[in-house]
């Protein structure tokens, strides 16, 4: 029963840091193209 307990709390945690990983990316990106889109207007 523990073990099951703490495979699930593993794969949990797995999971939340992949996903926290790919939003931070995401956010990223997304400030990039803005950074760029800007400079394009003012040049």
């Amino acid at each position: 029963m523990i073990r099951k307990f703490v495979m699930a709390t593993m794969m949990g945690g797995l999971l939340l840091g992949a996903t926290a990983c790919n939003t931070v990316k995401g956010a990223g990106d997304d400030l990039k193209s803005v950074s760029k889109t800007t400079e394009d207007a003012i040049n």
